[in-house]
């Protein structure tokens, strides 16, 4: 949840419908999946980069491939979550829109360069609440001016905003029911599931049970989240219905909606347009502290380790703290990229999706085929990788037309031209890529235009995901992977599912009897002093470690 779910929500349902509130069914089965089934071998192995699984799985080179799209994939994201806070401060108070994003960037590297994970986790904490105020002062405010929340809901209704369901199987409507249960179950999986920015979290736990725990208790505040986003869309819509300000040029984009709602309705109460501020600032920089220590992390666990094993603990804690500041400054840059990108939601969950997609399916063949090699998952990985990168770069050039996205009627009957508010700043934002290109080629579609190109941009992680574990188990079977041994720790077995002990005392007994007469060491025997491995952390400790080397192993990342 960052600064791209402050503005690009509300303006989605605001355009398209509260449609994207069935995100709430996708998060909880993303949870699930990620709990259940990626952490339990994460957890086990102990390690600090996700990425370290894929050298243990595969080989160095898969390792290496899987690294480097991950920077780059976390650079790009970065750079859009930093442009949107920038982009509302802009707004709101008329400060130089890069010299918000420079300040952004700069605050966010210090403390993340200084504090590790710890401060990471600790901002977190702090900023959740800063963007619930936020959210909350703009929904509390938009009732009270509409005269209560039935005015709001019925303005919703009779706009065609609470279009909830809608089971159109097609894959090129942008958003359906089925393209967010399934294509939104695809893109987060992979942002839950196998993504340092979330692993390295709750990995970090007291013990496996603390860790799932940990996930649990963050769906409830997505889903707080995602219901305080919905309301403002409608709010939004509600105090607009008569009146787009995107329409009527009020604002250049419509991700610049939400602030010039909160400068609209708040401006006579001194500090809330402030927190409304804070609150978009709260998100950014909670996702770029944990994009700049997962950058730091897996560079230093798979980029240097590996090649310079003399290093000293010391040593490789400044190397890391170098890493923070060196990729902050980084996308600082990438926060220009984001400004030509178009609506910043879609932009974020696309760049997820091109190439999340593909990682997933990476970490998914190593969990669940015990007979897929290295060939087969880099083989996998590089065609699902290509696939997804050219539908989604076909959809930038070629934009679907508005028949597939479904855009609401907007009105500007009500407004008053001539007296529009001196105070409000406008943008000179730069024209997106996508604004560019669809007017200047509206008559020089390709065939591919209107309707691979015009998939979903939420089916991207899922074709990427899907196409990697196709062609990564057919290239195994014909290299022979059927030959391979792997260890078992690797995999995703019946040991992991904790819910089975308690629902299938009798089946788990048998269970445990079958694998040790097939010989395999799942050290469950009553004398091992550790009969439920990988349940705890062992460098985990509630005290506060002095020691350079322990605080390192204590956090994972930096100290």
């Amino acid at each position: 949840m960052s600064a791209v779910t402050v503005l690009g929500t509300p303006a989605e349902v605001y355009r398209f419908g509260a449609m994207f509130s069935i995100f709430a069914i996708t998060y909880t089965f993303v949870v699930v999946i990620s709990s259940e089934v990626y952490l339990p071998v994460f957890y086990r192995l102990g390690i600090t980069s996700t990425y370290e699984y894929l050298e243990l799985r595969f080989n160095k080179f898969v390792r290496l491939i899987g690294t480097i799209m991950f920077i780059i994939q976390t650079i790009l994201y970065t750079g859009i979550v930093i442009y949107a806070p920038a982009l509302a401060l802009n707004q709101v108070t008329g400060f130089h829109l890069w010299g918000a994003v420079v300040a952004t960037g700069v605050v966010c590297t210090f403390y993340c360069t200084l504090g590790g994970l710890k401060a990471v986790v600790w901002t977190d904490v702090f900023q959740v609440g800063i963007m619930v105020a936020g959210f909350s002062s703009v929904i509390i405010r938009a009732v009270v001016v509409q005269g209560g929340i039935e005015p709001i809901l019925n303005d919703s209704y009779y706009g065609d905003r609470l279009n909830f369901w809608d089971f159109n199987p097609s894959p090129l409507q942008r958003h359906s029911f089925w393209t967010i249960i399934i294509g939104g179950t695809f893109t987060w999986t992979g942002i839950y599931g196998v993504n340092q920015s979330q692993v390295q979290r709750y990995i970090a736990c007291k013990s496996r049970f603390h860790a799932k725990m940990s996930l649990y208790v963050n769906l409830v505040g997505l889903w707080a989240i995602l219901s305080c986003a919905v309301l403002s869309g409608l709010a939004m819509y509600s105090v607009y219905k008569d009146c787009d300000p995107w329409t009527a040029k009020f604002v250049s984009a419509p991700d610049q909606l939400m602030p010039y709602l909160a400068l609209d309705i708040l401006r006579d109460y001194p500090g809330l347009p402030g927190l409304f501020v804070a609150c978009a600032y709260s998100g950014t920089l909670s996702t770029v502290s944990s994009s700049i220590n997962a950058l730091a992390a897996v560079t230093v666990e798979d980029l240097v380790k590996p090649y310079f094993k003399s290093l000293s603990e010391t040593k490789l804690s400044w190397i890391s703290k170098g890493t923070s500041f060196l990729y902050g400054a980084v996308c600082i840059g990438m926060a220009g990229l984001a400004s030509l990108m178009g609506g910043l939601l879609q932009a974020a969950l696309s760049i997820f999706g091109m190439i999340g997609g593909p990682l997933l399916g990476l970490f998914s063949l190593g969990i669940f085929f015990p007979f897929v090699n290295s060939l087969g998952a880099l083989v996998g990985l590089l065609v699902g990788f290509t696939i997804s990168l050219w539908v989604g770069i076909g959809a930038q050039l070629y934009p679907p037309l508005p028949i597939s996205s479904l855009p609401k009627y907007l009105s500007v009957e009500g407004c008053n031209f001539t007296t529009i508010d001196s105070n409000w700043t406008l943008t000179t934002a730069l024209p997106s890529v996508t604004e560019t290109i669809l007017e200047a080629q509206v008559g020089e579609r390709p065939e591919l235009a209107d309707n691979w190109y015009s998939l979903s941009y939420l089916y991207f992680s899922t074709i990427g995901t899907i196409i990697t574990i196709i062609i990564g188990i057919i290239a195994s079977l014909l290299s022979g992977g059927l030959k391979q041994n792997i260890n078992r720790d690797f995999l995703l077995t019946c040991q992991d599912f904790d819910y089975l002990k308690v629902l299938l005392p009798s089946s788990w007994g048998k269970y445990k009897e079958k694998e040790k007469v097939e010989g395999l060491n799942w050290k469950i025997r009553d004398s091992d002093p550790y009969p439920d491995k990988g349940t705890d952390n062992p460098a985990f400790n509630h005290m506060e470690l002095y020691s350079t080397e322990h605080n390192e192993k204590a956090n994972g990342i930096n100290p």
